[in-house]
């Protein structure tokens, strides 16, 4: 049987079941029943992971069938493979925001209204970067790479969690999911 460390790094987290089943975006009886050692899919045991932010490998102190270890490491491979691409393409966008900025900020400079061509682009260009990023390219990651997470949803969740104790609702996936 593979054991397993949920209810011990949940207690680390000083988390109850009904915490880590909000915080994963998973059902109380799904974490009642991973904590009871039963098997789960790997997706469902990612979400765990993530909310109590470690690898999936390290929700088991020992995983005695070599396909399962086999699929695990596999698991973890995709899901840090899918979330640096992930992080590289939001990086590029930001990356060229702050380029084309850098050039309109020094061609604001050659005008008599420079400083209005200035404030536009930096507040307007973020406005639209933002609507952009919202509208067309979150949703068209989200599809192409299910295994990441965006970086702001981790920082918000990790935040709300740390400040108030109560996480941020998240998607549910319900035991017909599983």
């Amino acid at each position: 049987m593979n054991q397993t460390r949920i209810i011990e790094l949940r207690q680390a987290q000083g988390w109850t079941q009904e915490r880590l089943a909000t915080a994963s975006g998973v059902g109380l009886r799904t974490v009642q029943r991973l904590e009871a050692g039963q098997d789960a899919s790997l997706e469902t045991l990612s979400l765990v992971a993530e909310a109590l932010q470690v690898p999936v490998r390290d929700l088991f102190t020992t995983i005695d069938n070599a396909a399962l270890s086999s699929r695990v490491d596999s698991m973890q491979d995709r899901m840090d493979e899918q979330q640096a691409a992930r992080d590289r393409i939001t990086g590029a966008w930001r990356w060229l925001f702050i380029g084309i900025g850098v050039v309109a900020t020094l061609l604001s400079f050659t005008f008599s209204h420079g400083l209005v061509l200035f404030f536009a682009y930096w507040v307007g260009g973020y406005v639209i970067l933002t609507a952009i990023r919202t509208l067309y390219l979150e949703p068209h990651l989200d599809e192409r790479y299910p295994l990441s997470r965006r970086k702001e949803s981790r920082r918000v969740q990790r935040k709300q969690l740390r400040s108030t104790g109560s996480p941020v609702q998240t998607e549910t996936v319900t035991d017909a999911d599983q």
